[in-house]
């Protein structure tokens, strides 16, 4: 990996989004336009996606990736839950009458949200309450902090309704925030992981009351996105990049991202700030 080929995940940002107009999902900006907040609100069904919802979270999170003033997205569910999964009757029955072509491409379109979550600089924090199932799991493993509650249900559900564990990256991605044994008891079997149990595996990074879970994301998404925006977009992607790589590559790498976060005027700032003995105010650039 060098500078010129993947280490600048940021460098075409050019295109605001603070005034999109989700159709499936809920969308807010902060007022200061750096914390965005996708809200699934169908809470009569404990949130369940549908084919054009996965299909618009795909697209919007492809489009943060070129976002010019996004810092921190958070995802959240309406009503007291996170998110139940995909919808029985609207996705889960079809797929039983689909061609394999079909059930192909609905398969890779799914894992296509999961890659651009990963893939767009933005740090994304699950803010999750209550049922996180299913294709809901799956939005909470990908993101990269998760906040959760003492009665948060997390199921990788899928052995339940006859599918494989291996869905949207899940045999690769939830062994490395859990452990290979504990995620192998969770797609196996299908059982629910309790807030307090997914706490002390380091699922959720914190645990809070329900009512206050999101609030608790708003707070860590302000705290991040007041940083080095162009920084936490190399770090994202190093944490993300370097999984496949060994040690000394990982090192030889971050010496390259951290040489380009060196020239950002960040950088400088906090170093003038620090000599007048001032709080750095970071701009992004």
């Amino acid at each position: 990996m060098t500078i010129s080929d993947d280490i600048n995940p940021m460098q075409d940002q050019h295109k605001p989004l603070a005034g999109y107009r989700a159709t499936h999902f809920d969308w807010q900006v902060s007022d200061d336009h750096k914390v965005a907040t996708i809200t699934l609100n169908r809470p009569e069904r404990k949130n369940p996606l549908t084919f054009e919802s996965y299909a618009e979270l795909r697209d919007l999170f492809r489009a943060l990736s070129c976002a010019s003033d996004i810092k921190v997205v958070v995802i959240a569910g309406a009503g007291g839950n996170f998110c139940s999964g995909g919808d029985v009757h609207e996705i889960i029955g079809p797929l039983t009458r689909m061609s394999m072509p079909q059930l192909l491409a609905f398969t890779q379109m799914t894992g296509d949200l999961v890659k651009a979550m990963r893939g767009c600089p933005q740090p994304v924090i699950a803010a999750v309450a209550g049922v996180c199932a299913g294709a809901g799991a799956i939005l909470a493993m990908a993101s990269d902090i998760r906040l959760g509650t003492a009665d948060s249900k997390t199921a990788f559900l899928f052995t339940r309704v006859g599918l494989a564990g291996a869905d949207m990256g899940a045999c690769a991605i939830l062994p490395r925030i859990i452990g290979q044994g504990r995620a192998s008891e969770l797609l196996y079997t299908g059982r629910s992981m309790s807030g307090q149990e997914g706490h002390h595996w380091g699922f959720y990074n914190q645990l809070h009351e329900p009512d206050q879970v999101l609030a608790a994301a708003h707070t860590m998404a302000a705290q991040i996105a007041a940083g080095p925006t162009f920084a936490n977009g190399i770090t994202k992607h190093c944490l993300h990049h370097e999984w496949n790589m060994g040690v000394d590559d990982a090192i030889d790498a971050e010496a390259h991202a951290q040489a380009l976060c060196m020239q950002t005027r960040d950088f400088h700032r906090a170093y003038h700030a620090f000599v007048a003995k001032n709080k750095p105010v970071f701009e992004g650039d």
